[in-house]
């Protein structure tokens, strides 16, 4: 996909953003194009290449944010009790940075919490994914970012619940 100066767009590590330019540098004497993309104070250069469809993507459009409130509501996939194996399995599901992802991350995880305490590593995965959710949907929906956070805490207590 091709993005423009200006698009919105979802970094796969650091959130929400926009592109500031596609412009050509060089590292380790090698050139390649990159799209400038500035994410709050961050700016990260993502390289043109086989993986920018995995790494870069347009924010969820309002229909299928709306089916994303299901993957909240529901019970989240249950999680390894090994911290390590549990990390690794966050990680692989948040690889290809896509709101459901980020979505069966934060139900599993706040499933998870219920019966064991998170870790600091469980914690800072968790806190990335929901602001990343959180960000994308004001974005998304148009809405504060207190309604936003408003919503998905009903969503997942309605999970809970199940």
């Amino acid at each position: 996909m091709a993005f423009h100066a200006g698009d919105p767009i979802m970094h796969w590590k650091f959130g929400f953003g926009n592109i500031i330019s596609l412009e050509e540098r060089a590292f380790s004497d090698v050139k390649q194009l990159y799209y400038s993309v500035r994410i709050k104070e961050l700016t990260v250069w993502e390289p043109l290449d086989d993986n920018v469809d995995i790494h870069l993507r347009p924010p969820t459009t309002v229909g299928d944010f709306k089916d994303l409130y299901g993957i909240l509501a529901q019970p989240g996939e249950p999680l390894p009790d090994d911290r390590q194996q549990r990390r690794l399995r966050i990680l692989d599901m948040l690889k290809d940075g896509r709101a459901e992802s980020l979505c069966r991350v934060i139900s599993s995880l706040t499933a998870y919490q219920q019966v064991r305490a998170l870790n600091d590593i469980d914690q800072s995965l968790l806190r990335r994914a929901r602001n990343a959710l959180l960000e994308e949907w004001t974005y998304a929906l148009a809405v504060s970012p207190s309604q936003a956070e408003n919503e998905l805490h009903r969503l997942l207590d309605s999970g809970l619940s199940k």
